[in-house]
């Protein structure tokens, strides 16, 4: 199998990863974004206040509920929220995001779990923010690779960065592709990405723990072209949340995405989890 696209211009290479990066920083930057995270509350039935949140929360079968002081407000889809009200039942991975002043609350399902989740973009966290260190952009990285779909989406469980949680994906099928250098031929269990066609592959390997962050990486994979041919660039290998703040909930990479090869390549240990420049 090729391992690499076509000849490639390095500037222009090195240009577009750039724009991306950057792109991916602002997104990470938001005030609202991951980093805005204040605390992470797992509700149950006994009404609680929380000190970075207005109202008392809690969960019942018909879903989240939220009492709100008189005084107390919040803004759902823009419109205010007083006194008794019910979110209903959140499906897995839903989350709802509710407006308190300058902070956002979010309100989600993870893991067969309701929670709570306020962003507050004062928190320290967002506010001493600099930047990602990544590996420079090489082509070499950039490989195309091949899609293997299988017969029928097959239920993966995955653990999490939390503790005690799993999360299940739909696998639709396999990346197969083969590493630069001589490492090999591998195939990663794929789940469908944000965009329709699209797919994206959780990984570790021999740098996690060294360079990378130890327990996962993101690649998101364009939609297969009719051949099934897809391109899989390293390069953009992202970190999840959890790389920066254990208040995420991430999964885990299946266990068969294991790479034994050092991918030097992508996002690495991020600054506020000790990584080097």
């Amino acid at each position: 199998m090729t391992t690499t696209q076509e000849p490639v211009d390095t500037a222009e290479f090195t240009r577009e990863w750039e724009e991306w990066h950057a792109a991916s920083q602002r997104a990470l930057a938001d005030p609202h974004g991951f980093l805005a995270v204040t605390s992470l509350h797992w509700l149950d039935a006994e009404p609680t206040r929380f000190p970075d949140a207005p109202g008392a929360w809690w969960t019942a079968p018909d879903g989240v509920w939220v009492e709100l002081d008189e005084g107390e407000e919040l803004l759902l889809d823009g419109e205010p929220v007083r006194g008794r009200h019910g979110f209903g039942v959140l499906p897995e991975r839903a989350s709802l995001y509710a407006t308190a002043g300058e902070a956002v609350i979010e309100v989600a399902k993870r893991g067969g779990h309701d929670i709570v989740r306020p962003r507050h973009p004062d928190n320290p966290l967002l506010r001493d923010f600099t930047r990602t260190p990544a590996y420079a952009p090489d082509p070499r990285w950039a490989l195309t690779g091949r899609y293997l779909p299988f017969e029928q989406p097959r239920p993966v469980t995955v653990g999490a960065a939390v503790e005690g949680l799993q999360h299940v994906y739909d696998a639709p099928g396999e990346i197969e592709f083969t590493l630069p250098g001589g490492g090999g031929t591998h195939r990663l269990t794929a789940f469908n990405g944000h965009l329709p066609g699209s797919l994206q592959v959780l990984f570790t390997d021999a740098t996690s723990g060294v360079t990378t962050y130890a327990a996962n990486r993101a690649l998101s994979v364009p939609a297969p072209d009719e051949q099934g041919r897809v391109t899989v660039d390293f390069n953009r290998a992202t970190n999840l949340p959890c790389a920066y703040t254990d208040l995420a909930t991430c999964p885990l990479p299946p266990a068969e995405n294991r790479l034994p090869a050092a991918v030097e390549a992508g996002e690495r240990i991020p600054l506020e989890r000790g990584g080097q420049p």
